[in-house]
């Protein structure tokens, strides 16, 4: 079957978590896109006025690095719920059994905060209402069954999920969009498990870390006071993230590694006994824990698409490079991604071009290329130095800590590394 002018649109974003959904807002917002078509597929329903039910907004939260803020800020993103989110101030890494810390401070970078810790169902809520803009045409739920290179762009097969479709306004119409639309360019920002890469032939190259992360958020007696705590143990990485009180409650989002065996044995454990464990790996810093909330365990690995960009067809966020979240750099990364691959849409249209040539998007690649790599292999060498209590990766962790306090510029270095700054940034139209 073909596709008609009608059912052509010049971007369609399969995926509308939060990659495919700052990704959608930035495009929508540009003068450039004022007279295009913006498709966004979606396999949960999207609504503004509801909890979000996209299965990524649950209890974690989601780091967003002083570099991801100003996207958001200059995307008009970052609202008053928004900025309500705990800052970051300072990090403090240690290694359990060991003397020494590193400390990274916000006023030494010479910004207000290193980051932000938001919770991922306020950060949907908030994707959520930017998505009803008239410049964007929502699929959902509706699923993409079929990607097939045509002359030009990209056939896309769409089985709608249910009766109706949710356009732009939010509101609920009868199901007349065709079964198949064709696309310039196309944007698979689905998640780490897509359905569409194996058709497609394309492969990934995963690293099995052998660990599992159990989430949870934590309720304590004593202020955060904006500290973030990232503590090494001889079982796995804990950090503590603070989150904004509720009420006069303290609260921190807990991202516990443990060997997968291990893991498994801990969400086993009643509540009392799991708040006695973590509280003898991490201490007194904050003072008794006092409450859990709801636990989930999650396995970690180092995903890596063998590539990215076919003509009319790029590849963003997990689908692309699944980090551990050890130095929190996973979101951070893809959205530098996103807003890069913006830029580079907004470019073509400006020059007469449509989107998804293939030297357009090997210009896109060669540009986030560096940054994709050095982060990678920051995440990967943070998980195996901090992972590992062999002798030699012990004293190499010891006297990096050492190093990195008492050397301003490399702990500088680690401090911008975190802040997503550590290489140029892309606002998409800000020329």
């Amino acid at each position: 079957m073909g596709t008609s002018s009608r059912d052509h649109y010049d971007v369609v974003i399969i995926g509308a978590g939060m990659v495919g959904s700052a990704l959608a807002c930035a495009l929508a917002r540009a003068p450039e896109c004022r007279d295009k078509r913006l498709l966004l597929v979606e396999a949960s329903a999207l609504r503004s006025d509801a909890p979000p039910a996209q299965p990524g907004y649950d209890t974690r939260s989601t780091v967003l690095s002083a570099g991801s803020v100003e996207c958001f800020q200059h995307l008009g993103l970052w609202d008053e719920e928004l900025a309500r989110s705990a800052p970051i101030h300072d990090i403090h890494i240690s290694d359990q059994g060991r003397l020494g810390s590193v400390r990274l401070n916000a006023r030494e970078e010479g910004v207000e905060a290193l980051g932000y810790v938001v919770e991922n169902s306020v950060l949907g809520a908030r994707l959520n209402r930017a998505l009803q803009h008239p410049g964007l045409t929502l699929r959902a739920p509706a699923r993409v069954t079929a990607l097939q290179p045509m002359p030009g762009g990209m056939r896309v097969l769409i089985d709608d999920l249910h009766s109706g479709l949710e356009a732009q306004t939010g509101e609920t119409q009868a199901a007349e969009a065709p079964s198949a639309v064709s696309a310039s360019l196309v944007v698979m920002a689905e998640g780490g498990r897509s359905g569409l890469c194996p058709a497609l032939g394309i492969h990934h190259e995963k690293r099995d870390y052998g660990q599992s992360a159990v989430i949870a958020n934590l309720g304590f007696a004593q202020p955060h006071q904006g500290v973030a705590f990232e503590r090494f143990t001889p079982k796995g990485p804990l950090a503590l993230l603070p989150l904004s009180p509720l009420g006069n409650e303290q609260r921190a989002a807990l991202i516990w590694t443990h060997a997968r065996n291990d893991a498994e044995a801990i969400m086993a454990l009643d509540d009392a006994t799991f708040l006695a464990r973590i509280q003898q790996d991490f201490g007194m810093r904050l003072g008794r824990f006092l409450k859990l909330g709801k636990r989930a365990c999650f396995p970690l690995s180092l995903q890596l698409a063998s590539e990215q960009i076919r003509p009319h067809l790029v590849l963003l966020g997990n689908v692309a490079h699944s980090l551990h979240p050890v130095a929190g750099q996973g979101f951070n990364l893809a959205l530098r991604d996103s807003m890069l691959l913006a830029d580079n849409i907004l470019a073509s249209l400006r020059q007469g071009m449509a989107p998804g040539s293939i030297t357009r998007l090997q210009a896109y690649q060669h540009a986030a290329a560096l940054d994709q790599q050095l982060t990678v292999a920051f995440s990967d060498y943070m998980t195996r130095l901090f992972s590992s209590d062999a002798t030699l990766l012990s004293w190499l962790r010891k006297a990096g800590m050492a190093s990195v306090d008492l050397l301003p510029p490399l702990k500088s270095g680690l401090s911008r590394q975190a802040m997503g700054m550590a290489h140029a940034r892309v606002l998409p139209g800000a020329s």
